[in-house]
């Protein structure tokens, strides 16, 4: 294979990758929050665990988090936009959500990140890719639509938590995209936000008694903590690294392996079945990303006056 074609092809590898590892993650949570494990400390062991796993990764190879007053800044930001707000508002919606409607919701953050882009004037408006917001808008109504992806109507306020935590990984996404420098380490940066989004999710679990104690031997509790720890540090590195390297719209695309990954195992671990409503939801959203395609970064001679 020529040095450019994997260039070329090196973008899509890392959205399969990503959205592989990172769709599992929704039937992990599910096997957490069903045996009781309370969302605010399982979104403390995931960020701890992760933390803990990058920064001996980054002992390993030299290039420790930096501490400077601009890099914690970042690690507060991504901590509370990434992880703290999104990660606690999926595990509460777990328990009352399917796990394949969950990964179904991940499909807003494209398009909602075109759309923010446009209102913040990082992208221009495009009438293809104006036309996905519209069908994923739709597509969202029909998972709203009462008995249509859900066992019972009380449980919609679980599916609109999900979703709201859609928008914070959207503002991550734009954070990073505008604000954090091209050469910046992605690893320690990483390894940094969720060390920090840690430290303020410790004294919140102990204050609403949400501390989720690990026993030994490992239960279903601890095993699926610490698959999300691991999996959620190694698609989340490889989505920063994304991110910079094609923009925060086309990352965003790694929710259609996210989604279907979701759905898969979704349905092979808890033999959960969709309505034809869930699944035309899921076809809508799937047309309206296609139609957001990634913009493309201007060239040197492109950019200059």
């Amino acid at each position: 294979m020529s040095a450019p074609l994997f260039t070329r092809l090196y973008p899509y590898l890392l959205v399969f990758i990503i959205g592989a590892v990172w769709g599992g993650t929704f039937s992990l949570v599910k096997i957490a929050t069903s045996q009781g494990a309370h969302p605010i400390g399982l979104s403390f062991w995931q960020a701890f665990g992760g933390g803990v796993f990058l920064w001996l990764f980054c002992a390993v190879r030299g290039k420790l988090p930096p501490l400077n007053k601009t890099a914690l800044q970042r690690y507060i930001i991504i901590g509370i936009l990434g992880s703290i707000v999104p990660g606690t508002l999926y595990f509460y919606s777990a328990s009352h959500v399917p796990a394949g409607i969950l990964a179904v919701t991940t499909t807003v953050v494209p398009l909602l990140t075109y759309g923010f882009s446009l209102l913040l004037r990082i992208d221009t408006c495009q009438p293809k890719r104006a036309l996905g917001i519209v069908i994923g808008f739709v597509a969202i109504l029909l998972l709203l639509a009462p008995g249509a992806t859900l066992p019972s109507q009380g449980n919609t306020v679980w599916l609109l938590l999900a979703l709201l935590a859609g928008v914070f990984y959207t503002f991550e996404n734009l954070y990073i995209d505008q604000f954090i420098p091209q050469d910046t380490d992605m690893v320690a940066l990483l390894t940094g936000s969720l060390l920090v989004a840690s430290l303020g999710l410790l004294p919140l679990s102990l204050a609403q008694g949400a501390w989720v104690s690990l026993q030994l031997p490992f239960g279903h509790v601890e095993w699926a903590m610490l698959g999300m720890a691991l999996a959620s540090c190694i698609a989340y590195t490889l989505f920063l690294m994304l991110i910079k390297l094609a923009g925060a719209v086309f990352a965003s695309l790694s929710t259609y392996v996210i989604t279907v990954a979701g759905i898969f195992w979704g349905m092979v671990i808890f033999d959960e079945t969709h309505s034809l409503w869930a699944w035309a939801a899921f076809v809508l959203l799937l047309i309206g990303m296609a139609l957001v395609t990634p913009r493309e970064k201007p060239t040197e001679e492109q950019a200059s006056p």
